[in-house]
């Protein structure tokens, strides 16, 4: 027996049935998927995250979006919700004369906070949907079991640079936006 084809609607669509719903989903290629929601952890980190990036921003031209913020990613037919979004500059924002300025166009710095159920994913195909946004210029896994940072920062020809940490004590350099991260306020009260 031949499988169902899965019904697929339209970015417009899944912008309207978003803007109503009641729990947040990702759209790629015509399909809808449910997002599950975080645990302690994550919502301790990602807090933490805006906590201490937020005083640094002040007065550089550069604004910080926690968790609601979706973003669109064209040449991946893809609208996400990333943890934490920093763009520099003057935002842009799809559809930017509606009043629903939700979907940033041209984030500089994305920040995930991995769990078991979307590590793989943000480590491989989300990134690589990340890597076709010409604005992005760094990107951070972050692991929520324990103190690990990974940081990605965009080279010149395309290439991307990994530098990790794991330890509490370090201070971690975010060249993109001018800004540090000191492991052990990311991982206050989460560990």
């Amino acid at each position: 027996m031949a499988s169902e084809p899965h019904h697929r609607i339209s970015a417009a669509e899944y912008l309207a049935l978003e803007r109503q719903a009641a729990t947040k989903s990702e759209y790629l290629h015509g399909e809808i998927f449910a997002m599950a929601g975080a645990s302690r952890r994550h919502n301790r980190i990602v807090l933490n995250l805006g906590i201490t990036l937020d005083p640094q921003l002040k007065g550089r031209g550069c604004e910080i979006f926690v968790n609601d913020m979706r973003v669109w990613i064209p040449a991946a037919d893809l609208f996400t919700y990333p943890d934490v979004a920093v763009a520099c500059g003057e935002p842009e924002l799809l559809d930017a004369e509606d009043a629903e300025v939700d979907t940033l166009l041209n984030p500089t710095l994305i920040l995930e906070v991995l769990s078991g159920t979307t590590e793989t994913y943000d480590r491989g195909a989300k990134f690589e949907h990340y890597r076709t946004l010409a604005s992005l210029a760094e990107y951070l896994l972050i692991a929520q079991d324990r103190v690990h940072i990974e940081r990605f920062v965009r080279q010149g020809g395309g290439a991307w640079l990994l530098t990790e940490t794991d330890r509490r004590e370090e201070i971690l350099e975010l060249p993109s936006i001018g800004c540090a991260l000191a492991l052990a306020d990311v991982y206050d009260r989460a560990l």
